[in-house]
Parts: structure tokens; sequence; C-alpha cells
């Protein structure tokens, strides 16, 4: 009788962090031990940062939104103009072209403007911009974005106010910091991705 009634109870309230995969991890997942739930809340906030920072990239490329694209020296604005990648514009051009220095400053102006680098830049900005606001395929998407935080990095070396480090290097590492804390468990959906059978046959897509 004791035991019925210990089943009809654990079956009647199920633990909220298992009922709804959002919530964030459970306590005894050794990959969140000694992470309070502050932690995991701002942990999720900044990831959410990061991947709408990359979404707004994206958007701003694709339409000359007039922030970063569609704006000239003097300040004015052509929105859904020529620098529009749908208009034909290129979101690689001018940044390799005319803002590269460094060691490296040949190589980017080689390249600046290719449709490979262009189609490359969109993709990844694009892919690491959902996957990170959504919380899925976090190390992915971590990999990838730090990898394109280091190459810009190198597009302009030394930094402007730093011999070394500069708010690349940091994003970089904070998106490695934000995979290996499974921060897509928290306000993201981590946590059914990975239960999905894809992710269980290749964790890497965790």
């Amino acid at each position: 009788m004791e035991t019925s009634d210990t089943t009809h109870a654990s079956t009647s309230h199920p633990d909220p962090a298992q009922a709804d995969p959002t919530r964030g991890p459970r306590p005894t997942d050794p990959r969140h031990v000694g992470l309070t739930r502050p932690a995991r809340l701002a942990l999720a906030v900044l990831r959410i940062g990061f991947g709408l920072t990359f979404l707004w990239a994206f958007f701003d490329k694709l339409l000359a939104l007039g922030f970063a694209t569609g704006r000239d020296e003097e300040g004015n604005v052509d929105r859904f103009g020529d620098a529009a990648w749908i208009n034909d514009g290129s979101p690689t051009e001018g940044f390799l072209t005319f803002g590269a220095d460094g060691p490296f400053e040949e190589f980017y102006n080689s390249i600046a403007g290719d449709a490979w680098a262009d189609w490359l830049f969109m993709v990844g900005l694009i892919c690491i911009g959902v996957a990170l606001t959504l919380g899925v395929a976090m190390r992915v998407a971590a990999a990838s974005g730090a990898l394109l935080y280091v190459l810009m990095w190198t597009v302009v070396l030394p930094p402007e106010n730093n011999p070394v480090i500069d708010d690349h290097l940091l994003s970089a590492v904070a998106l490695v910091v934000l995979a290996l804390t499974c921060a897509g468990d928290t306000w993201g959906l981590g946590r059914w991705w990975g239960h999905t059978s894809v992710v269980q046959g290749n964790p890497v897509l965790r």
C-alpha cells in the first residue's frame, strides 16, 4: 500500500523541470553543478543577446537597414538600396576592402566581395543567430560563432584600442562558455533538442 501511494504521488506531482524543458536543467545534471538559477538565467540572457546580435547583423546586411549597411560617410541613409544583399550588394566587400589592416590585409582584400565569401558569411550569421536565440545546437553554434569572431579579429591587427585583446576575442570566449554550461537549456529549447533522435545519435549537435 505504501509503495502504491508513493507511485501515485510521483505521477501526480511531476518534477516541474521535467515537465517544462524551457525552465532549466535538473539540479542533478552534472553539467550544471555549481550553477545557481540566477546564474543560469544570466547565461540565458547572454545567449539570447548574442543570438539577436547575429540576427540583426544578418538582416541589416540583407536589407540595408541603415545601421552598419546602407549609410554613407556623411550619414545619409539608403534603406533597401543598392547596399542590400537582396539588391546584389556585397556584405563583405566594403569592410574587407577598406577596413582590413595588418598582416592579413592582402588576403582579405583578395576575397572581398567574392560570392562564396558573401554566402558563407551570411549563412553563418543567420544559422548562428537562430541557434543561439533558440538555444539549440549550441556546440556547433558556439564553435562557428567563436571562429567567426576570431576571423573578424584578424581583419584589423593590432586592435585599435589594445595591442592584443578586443571585443571579438572576448565574445569568442563567451560563446564557448555558453556552450560548456548548456546555456540553451534555460529559456531555450536546449533540453528538448538534446532528447531528439538526431542529437542522441550525433552528440556533437547538442
